[in-house]
Protein backbone atom coordinates (compact mmCIF):
# COMPACT_ATOMS: atom_id res chain seq x y z
CA UNK A 1 0.00 0.00 0.00
CA UNK A 2 0.58 3.87 -0.72
CA UNK A 3 -1.13 5.70 1.63
CA UNK A 4 -3.55 3.63 2.62
CA UNK A 5 -3.85 3.18 -0.98
CA UNK A 6 -3.95 -0.54 -2.31
CA UNK A 7 -1.98 -1.32 -5.09
CA UNK A 8 -2.24 -3.82 -8.17
CA UNK A 9 -0.42 -5.07 -10.55
CA UNK A 10 -1.82 -5.97 -14.16
CA UNK A 11 0.45 -8.41 -16.24
CA UNK A 12 -1.79 -8.97 -19.85
CA UNK A 13 0.15 -11.45 -20.96
CA UNK A 14 0.71 -13.27 -24.46
CA UNK A 15 3.83 -15.70 -24.89
CA UNK A 16 5.32 -14.47 -21.96
CA UNK A 17 7.21 -17.57 -21.05
CA UNK A 18 10.80 -16.59 -21.09
CA UNK A 19 10.49 -12.83 -19.81
CA UNK A 20 7.77 -13.64 -17.03
CA UNK A 21 10.09 -14.28 -13.51
CA UNK A 22 12.65 -11.22 -14.84
CA UNK A 23 9.76 -8.73 -15.05
CA UNK A 24 8.06 -10.61 -11.92
CA UNK A 25 11.32 -10.18 -10.25
CA UNK A 26 11.61 -6.85 -10.15
CA UNK A 27 7.78 -5.84 -9.19
CA UNK A 28 8.22 -4.19 -5.61
CA UNK A 29 6.21 -6.31 -3.78
CA UNK A 30 6.77 -4.75 -0.70
CA UNK A 31 3.81 -2.14 -1.60
CA UNK A 32 2.18 -4.70 -4.37
CA UNK A 33 -0.79 -5.72 -2.68
CA UNK A 34 -2.00 -7.99 -5.63
CA UNK A 35 -0.89 -9.39 -9.21
CA UNK A 36 -3.00 -10.17 -11.18
CA UNK A 37 -1.75 -12.01 -14.75
CA UNK A 38 -4.37 -12.50 -17.57
CA UNK A 39 -2.65 -15.28 -20.38
CA UNK A 40 -4.66 -14.85 -24.11
CA UNK A 41 -4.93 -18.35 -24.83
CA UNK A 42 -0.55 -18.70 -25.10
CA UNK A 43 0.94 -21.98 -26.85
CA UNK A 44 3.66 -21.29 -24.76
CA UNK A 45 4.18 -21.96 -20.72
CA UNK A 46 3.59 -18.80 -19.63
CA UNK A 47 0.67 -19.75 -17.30
CA UNK A 48 3.27 -22.97 -15.71
CA UNK A 49 5.60 -19.99 -15.29
CA UNK A 50 2.95 -17.90 -13.38
CA UNK A 51 2.19 -20.73 -11.39
CA UNK A 52 5.60 -21.64 -10.14
CA UNK A 53 6.71 -17.92 -9.27
CA UNK A 54 3.48 -18.09 -6.84
CA UNK A 55 1.18 -15.34 -8.35
CA UNK A 56 -1.96 -15.87 -7.07
CA UNK A 57 -4.24 -14.48 -9.69
CA UNK A 58 -4.08 -15.93 -12.96
CA UNK A 59 -6.88 -16.09 -14.86
CA UNK A 60 -6.68 -17.96 -18.38
CA UNK A 61 -8.77 -16.70 -21.88
CA UNK A 62 -10.05 -20.15 -23.53
CA UNK A 63 -10.16 -18.05 -26.80
CA UNK A 64 -7.75 -14.99 -28.18
CA UNK A 65 -9.14 -12.07 -27.25
CA UNK A 66 -6.45 -9.49 -28.76
CA UNK A 67 -4.57 -6.93 -26.40
CA UNK A 68 -7.44 -4.34 -25.88
CA UNK A 69 -9.66 -7.60 -24.51
CA UNK A 70 -6.97 -9.05 -22.07
CA UNK A 71 -6.55 -5.52 -20.69
CA UNK A 72 -10.81 -5.34 -19.79
CA UNK A 73 -10.16 -8.39 -18.06
CA UNK A 74 -7.14 -7.16 -15.55
CA UNK A 75 -8.50 -4.38 -14.93
CA UNK A 76 -12.39 -5.79 -13.88
CA UNK A 77 -10.20 -8.31 -12.17
CA UNK A 78 -8.08 -6.17 -9.76
CA UNK A 79 -11.73 -3.93 -9.05
CA UNK A 80 -12.66 -6.91 -7.95
CA UNK A 81 -9.84 -7.32 -5.45
CA UNK A 82 -10.29 -4.02 -4.24
CA UNK A 83 -7.28 -2.02 -5.86
CA UNK A 84 -7.35 1.92 -5.50
CA UNK A 85 -4.23 1.81 -7.91
CA UNK A 86 -4.06 -0.31 -10.91
CA UNK A 87 -0.34 -0.49 -12.80
CA UNK A 88 -0.28 -2.67 -15.90
CA UNK A 89 2.99 -3.77 -16.81
CA UNK A 90 4.12 -5.99 -19.80
CA UNK A 91 5.77 -9.06 -18.58
CA UNK A 92 8.15 -9.21 -21.48
CA UNK A 93 10.40 -7.15 -19.55
CA UNK A 94 10.28 -4.16 -21.99
CA UNK A 95 9.72 -1.80 -19.46
CA UNK A 96 11.78 -1.34 -16.14
CA UNK A 97 9.20 -3.28 -13.48
CA UNK A 98 11.19 -0.82 -10.84
CA UNK A 99 9.45 2.52 -11.27
CA UNK A 100 5.68 1.04 -10.24
CA UNK A 101 6.91 2.55 -6.68
CA UNK A 102 7.42 6.27 -8.42
CA UNK A 103 4.25 6.08 -10.75
CA UNK A 104 1.82 4.49 -7.63
CA UNK A 105 2.63 7.06 -5.68
CA UNK A 106 2.14 10.02 -8.28
CA UNK A 107 -1.70 8.68 -8.03
CA UNK A 108 -1.18 8.00 -4.20
CA UNK A 109 -0.18 11.36 -4.14
CA UNK A 110 -3.92 12.82 -5.45
CA UNK A 111 -1.73 14.97 -8.13
CA UNK A 112 -2.63 12.57 -10.86
CA UNK A 113 -5.17 10.07 -11.76
CA UNK A 114 -3.27 8.14 -14.57
CA UNK A 115 0.29 8.11 -15.20
CA UNK A 116 2.56 7.11 -18.52
CA UNK A 117 5.76 5.81 -18.29
CA UNK A 118 7.12 7.35 -21.72
CA UNK A 119 9.81 5.92 -23.60
CA UNK A 120 10.50 9.31 -24.97
CA UNK A 121 11.38 11.82 -22.42
CA UNK A 122 14.91 11.55 -22.02
CA UNK A 123 17.23 9.70 -24.65
CA UNK A 124 16.25 5.96 -23.94
CA UNK A 125 14.00 4.85 -26.52
CA UNK A 126 16.55 4.66 -29.64
CA UNK A 127 19.29 4.15 -27.37
CA UNK A 128 17.34 0.70 -25.74
CA UNK A 129 16.55 -0.39 -29.56
CA UNK A 130 13.46 1.27 -30.45
CA UNK A 131 13.65 0.69 -34.43
CA UNK A 132 13.61 3.96 -36.13
CA UNK A 133 10.69 3.72 -38.41
CA UNK A 134 9.20 2.75 -35.10
CA UNK A 135 10.33 6.56 -33.37
CA UNK A 136 9.13 8.55 -36.23
CA UNK A 137 5.91 6.80 -36.50
CA UNK A 138 5.47 7.63 -32.55
CA UNK A 139 7.08 10.85 -32.83
CA UNK A 140 4.12 12.00 -36.13
CA UNK A 141 1.57 10.30 -34.21
CA UNK A 142 2.16 12.07 -31.13
CA UNK A 143 2.32 15.74 -32.83
CA UNK A 144 -1.11 14.95 -34.88
CA UNK A 145 -2.57 14.03 -31.39
CA UNK A 146 -1.50 16.69 -29.32
CA UNK A 147 -2.91 19.11 -31.70
CA UNK A 148 -6.43 17.20 -31.80
CA UNK A 149 -6.44 16.67 -28.30
CA UNK A 150 -4.84 19.92 -27.51
CA UNK A 151 -2.77 18.04 -25.01
CA UNK A 152 1.13 18.39 -24.94
CA UNK A 153 2.07 14.61 -23.96
CA UNK A 154 6.09 13.26 -25.11
CA UNK A 155 3.73 10.07 -26.37
CA UNK A 156 0.86 8.21 -26.57
CA UNK A 157 1.73 4.66 -27.28
CA UNK A 158 3.69 3.83 -24.02
CA UNK A 159 2.55 0.01 -22.90
CA UNK A 160 3.53 0.93 -19.10
CA UNK A 161 0.75 2.79 -17.09
CA UNK A 162 -1.09 3.50 -13.62
CA UNK A 163 -4.49 4.18 -13.64
CA UNK A 164 -6.60 5.45 -10.06
CA UNK A 165 -9.70 3.26 -9.16
CA UNK A 166 -11.99 6.35 -10.39
CA UNK A 167 -10.20 6.39 -14.01
CA UNK A 168 -10.56 2.66 -14.60
CA UNK A 169 -15.00 2.96 -13.13
CA UNK A 170 -15.33 6.39 -14.98
CA UNK A 171 -14.04 5.08 -18.84
CA UNK A 172 -16.81 3.42 -20.61
CA UNK A 173 -13.99 1.06 -21.56
CA UNK A 174 -16.00 -1.79 -23.12
CA UNK A 175 -17.02 0.71 -26.18
CA UNK A 176 -13.26 0.56 -27.20
CA UNK A 177 -11.36 -2.33 -29.35
CA UNK A 178 -10.40 -5.31 -28.51
CA UNK A 179 -6.89 -4.67 -30.45
CA UNK A 180 -3.72 -2.53 -29.38
CA UNK A 181 -5.50 0.42 -30.39
CA UNK A 182 -7.41 0.43 -26.79
CA UNK A 183 -4.55 2.07 -25.21
CA UNK A 184 -5.00 5.17 -27.70
CA UNK A 185 -8.79 5.16 -26.98
CA UNK A 186 -8.02 5.25 -23.62
CA UNK A 187 -6.20 8.05 -23.41
CA UNK A 188 -7.89 10.28 -25.57
CA UNK A 189 -10.96 9.19 -23.19
CA UNK A 190 -9.23 10.25 -19.95
CA UNK A 191 -8.78 13.56 -21.75
CA UNK A 192 -12.03 13.56 -22.67
CA UNK A 193 -13.15 13.05 -18.99
CA UNK A 194 -10.86 15.31 -18.02
CA UNK A 195 -8.62 12.93 -15.61
CA UNK A 196 -5.11 14.47 -14.97
CA UNK A 197 -2.33 12.80 -16.58
CA UNK A 198 1.69 12.40 -15.33
CA UNK A 199 4.46 11.18 -17.25
CA UNK A 200 7.56 9.84 -16.28
CA UNK A 201 10.80 9.04 -17.92
CA UNK A 202 10.92 5.19 -18.45
CA UNK A 203 14.50 3.04 -20.47
CA UNK A 204 13.01 0.21 -22.39
CA UNK A 205 14.30 -2.71 -24.39
CA UNK A 206 14.11 -4.15 -27.60
CA UNK A 207 15.03 -7.61 -27.93
CA UNK A 208 13.82 -10.68 -29.53
CA UNK A 209 11.69 -12.21 -26.62
CA UNK A 210 10.07 -8.60 -26.02
CA UNK A 211 6.48 -8.88 -27.90
CA UNK A 212 6.43 -5.73 -30.62
CA UNK A 213 3.55 -5.75 -33.73
CA UNK A 214 5.10 -6.32 -36.83
CA UNK A 215 4.88 -3.79 -39.58
CA UNK A 216 1.84 -4.44 -41.07
CA UNK A 217 0.06 -4.16 -37.61
CA UNK A 218 1.69 -0.76 -36.66
CA UNK A 219 0.37 0.54 -40.12
CA UNK A 220 -3.04 -0.26 -39.09
CA UNK A 221 -2.39 0.41 -35.41
CA UNK A 222 -1.12 4.08 -36.91
CA UNK A 223 -4.44 4.33 -38.91
CA UNK A 224 -6.51 3.65 -35.54
CA UNK A 225 -4.48 6.07 -33.90
CA UNK A 226 -5.75 9.00 -36.11
CA UNK A 227 -8.95 8.20 -35.95
CA UNK A 228 -9.37 8.14 -32.66
CA UNK A 229 -8.14 11.81 -32.30
CA UNK A 230 -10.25 12.60 -35.29
CA UNK A 231 -13.21 11.36 -33.20
CA UNK A 232 -12.39 13.39 -30.86
CA UNK A 233 -12.27 16.72 -32.52
CA UNK A 234 -15.05 16.39 -34.46
CA UNK A 235 -16.93 15.09 -30.82
CA UNK A 236 -15.90 18.61 -29.38
CA UNK A 237 -16.88 20.40 -32.18
CA UNK A 238 -20.38 19.35 -32.06
CA UNK A 239 -20.43 17.48 -35.32
CA UNK A 240 -20.36 13.93 -34.64
CA UNK A 241 -21.02 11.51 -31.36
CA UNK A 242 -19.24 8.45 -30.74
CA UNK A 243 -19.82 5.74 -28.03
CA UNK A 244 -16.27 5.72 -26.88
CA UNK A 245 -16.82 9.19 -25.54
CA UNK A 246 -20.08 8.71 -24.11
CA UNK A 247 -20.45 9.12 -20.16
CA UNK A 248 -23.43 6.37 -20.37
CA UNK A 249 -21.08 4.24 -22.39
CA UNK A 250 -20.51 0.39 -21.31
CA UNK A 251 -18.08 0.56 -18.68
CA UNK A 252 -16.17 -2.47 -16.75
CA UNK A 253 -17.92 -5.01 -14.43
CA UNK A 254 -16.11 -6.00 -12.11
CA UNK A 255 -16.22 -9.14 -10.43
CA UNK A 256 -15.08 -11.89 -8.42
CA UNK A 257 -14.53 -14.71 -9.39
CA UNK A 258 -12.12 -17.92 -9.13
CA UNK A 259 -8.57 -17.44 -10.39
CA UNK A 260 -8.41 -20.25 -13.35
CA UNK A 261 -5.30 -22.82 -14.60
CA UNK A 262 -4.75 -24.83 -16.87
Amino acid sequence: MLHGKKIAVVLPAYHAGKTLEKTYKDIPLDIVDEVVLVDDCSGDDTVEVAGKLGIRNIFVHEKNKGYGGNQKTCYEQALALGADIVVMVHPDYQYAPKLITAMASMIASGEYDLVLASRILGKGALKGGMPVYKYVANRFLTLAENMLLSEKLSEYHSGYRAFSKKVLETLPLQENSDDFVFDNQMLAQSVWFGFRIGEISCPTKYFKEASSINFRRSVTYGFGVLGTALKFRLQKLGLRSYSIFDGMGRKLAPKKVQPQYR
